[in-house]
């Protein structure tokens, strides 16, 4: 039997998915087979995901292999923001102070709500017509 040598942690948001292992190592990242930079080329989504590292002081500690699916860009990076959350509160159970103070921990449960029949929408009725 050989033991576990990273941290698993399943970040959620709306419908996007990522499962993220945390790997002692030197701050890379593999998204899928690509770097950060090439996944979420924007540096809003980089700096998303990074956060819960930069607050932890764990940028150059671990390095990050995630597998995403579903979702859209924005999402996707709330998802593995949530991931890496969890990872590192496997990984170290102190730093759950921290990262509840800057709200990593909460899941983003927002989803969009479900059609309803008769409506076009969940909410939008069609047009009514006098004549």
């Amino acid at each position: 039997m050989t033991e576990q040598h990273y941290y698993y942690g399943t970040g959620k948001r709306k419908t996007a998915v990522a499962q993220v292992r945390l790997y002692p190592g030197r701050g890379e990242f593999s998204i899928d087979g690509k770097s950060l930079e090439d996944a979420f080329p924007w540096p809003a989504w980089q700096s998303t995901i990074l956060e819960p590292m930069k607050v932890t002081d764990n940028e150059s500690k671990f390095s990050v292999v995630a597998k995403l699916h579903g979702g859209g860009v924005t999402s996707q990076a709330g998802a593995l923001r949530h991931g890496i959350t969890r990872a590192l509160l496997l990984a170290d159970g102190e730093l759950r102070a921290v990262l509840k103070k800057h709200g990593f921990i909460t899941r983003d449960s927002r989803i969009k709500e479900s059609k309803k029949y008769g409506l076009k929408r969940a909410r939008r009725a069609p047009q009514y017509t006098k004549r």
